[in-house]
């Protein structure tokens, strides 16, 4: 090739310029590479925040009043027909209706007043007897009453002098207290109602014409825990001899001060006729200060919240709506695959056998209400056989007297079925109301105590919706 003037100058340059090219090019293909990094990052970002916003009360653990917030993807309608319950009476539900009573507590007789036709008076006619009656049933009109109890002071033949006792609800001679029945309702309405101190008050104000003071409400919740402190401790006896039971935890605002520092947790152990609360944090402290730590060849059904796991000597059953709630979440997620609504149609046929059989078991061999099939949420413990005798576990830190009621009990009243109705189902609520959930109570100090979610698992929801 011939010498040209220039030329090793124009190769100088290209060559300069192709590696800058490939110098530019290899930025380029890193700063692909980065961005496609970062593509594939928020992809996965949208992805859970999509799953975040997708879920509600019928694939997670969401609570149902949650379903209406803006942006949220309501529940999506079951196959076949299932789904939410019609409003009003089910099928099969007890129903409630104003009976006829045969023993009134007061009859009285009704008589026609004016004149007749004729212009006689009809003061004067004769009483062919009761043609019609009518029954109304109705409160009386509520009104404090004042009753003053003197003690009079008698002296015997011998010349000792004897004073008549106090009545119980009375204070100190010559003061002014509250009977029994006033201090019963406040407790009532403050412990099964969930109502606020203050608006106790003014009920009971409303109802009989006389107002306590805020204060003396609200101490009653510690006088009447320390008088059922006994049934609280026996209550809790139980449980712990009980093969199967249910646990739960529910926020819930107690106490003075900032919404932050009112939080706190209602624990919750049952049964299908008892129920244990405990009001603590839902850190693993206030789990080993409530029952489990004393529990041993149990079986717990429960959300799987992973405090459970920390305890030794236990078995697990995961709670079946959850297990329905976790099949929807797939269904959805896996909208091709079929295994979703094949596992939840079983799971629900066992669910509906295991209430079809224990409405049908009789009276004899373990106790059934009618609201088991209605409760809040179905729990099955599905365990193949009950846990040897030498595993059952034994009574600690429960008190003398309650060992003594437990060791007296037969051995069929010291178990809990294999089939665990659902949390907080009204019966076994009410057993245990008048006295657990006032001694958990005592220790909240507002004035108003803010009405929570039913206790027991509000995050569980009834697994059955037909066969």
């Amino acid at each position: 090739m011939p010498d040209t003037p220039g030329a090793p100058d124009v190769v100088a340059a290209l060559q300069e310029a192709n590696a800058e090219l490939r110098a530019r090019g290899e930025d380029l293909q890193a700063e692909n590479a980065e961005l496609k990094a970062e593509n594939a990052e928020l992809r996965e970002r949208l992805a859970r925040l999509e799953r975040l916003v997708s879920r509600n009360s019928g694939n997670s653990s969401m609570a149902p009043s949650g379903d209406d917030q803006p942006g949220k993807k309501p529940p999506r309608p079951r196959p076949g027909g299932g789904g939410k319950r019609k409003p009003g009476k089910q099928r099969g539900a007890p129903g409630a209706h104003l009976a006829w009573n045969e023993n009134p507590g007061d009859t009285v007789p009704c008589f026609p007043e004016g004149t007749c036709g004729c212009g006689a008076s009809l003061d004067d006619a004769r009483d062919l007897g009761v043609k019609y009656s009518h029954q109304v049933t109705d409160l009386p009109e509520a009104k404090a009453e004042t009753t003053q109890y003197d003690r009079h002071e008698v002296q015997c033949s011998c010349g000792r002098v004897h004073v008549a006792d106090a009545p119980p609800e009375a204070g100190q001679p010559g003061t002014v207290t509250y009977g029994l029945n006033f201090r019963a309702w406040c407790a009532f309405l403050m412990v099964m109602h969930h109502v606020p101190v203050e608006r106790c008050a003014d009920i009971l104000e409303s109802m009989s014409g006389t107002r306590p003071s805020d204060g003396w409400v609200h101490a009653l919740l510690a006088s009447a825990a320390k008088a059922v402190a006994a049934a609280n401790k026996t209550i809790r006896a139980l449980i712990i001899l009980a093969r199967v039971i249910c646990g739960d935890e529910t926020p819930l605002r107690a106490g003075p001060g900032p919404k932050s520092a009112k939080k706190k947790y209602l624990h919750v152990a049952c049964t299908n006729l008892l129920t244990y609360y405990f009001l603590g944090d839902r850190d693993l402290p206030s789990f080993k200060d409530f029952i489990y730590s004393d529990l041993h060849g149990t079986v717990i059904v429960h959300d799987r919240y992973q405090n459970y796991d920390h305890f030794e000597g236990v078995a697990h059953q995961l709670c079946a709506a959850h297990l329905l709630r976790d099949l929807e979440a797939a269904a959805q997620d896996y909208p091709d695959a079929v295994w979703p609504g094949q596992i939840a149609g079983e799971l629900r046929a066992l669910i509906h056998a295991a209430n079809v059989a224990r409405d049908a078991a009789p009276s004899t061999s373990r106790p059934t209400t009618s609201s088991q099939t209605a409760s809040p949420a179905t729990c099955l413990a599905l365990t193949s056989k009950p846990p040897p005798a030498s595993a059952r576990p034994t009574i600690r830190t429960i008190g003398a007297s309650s060992a003594a009621i437990c060791s007296n009990l037969p051995r069929d009243d010291r178990v809990a079925p294999p089939i665990v109705p659902g949390f907080g189902s009204p019966n076994a609520r009410r057993l245990s109301a008048g006295s657990a959930r006032i001694g958990l109570l005592s220790g909240a100090r507002s004035r108003r105590l803010q009405r929570s979610p039913v206790p027991g698992c509000p995050a569980h929801g009834n697994g059955e919706q037909g066969p």
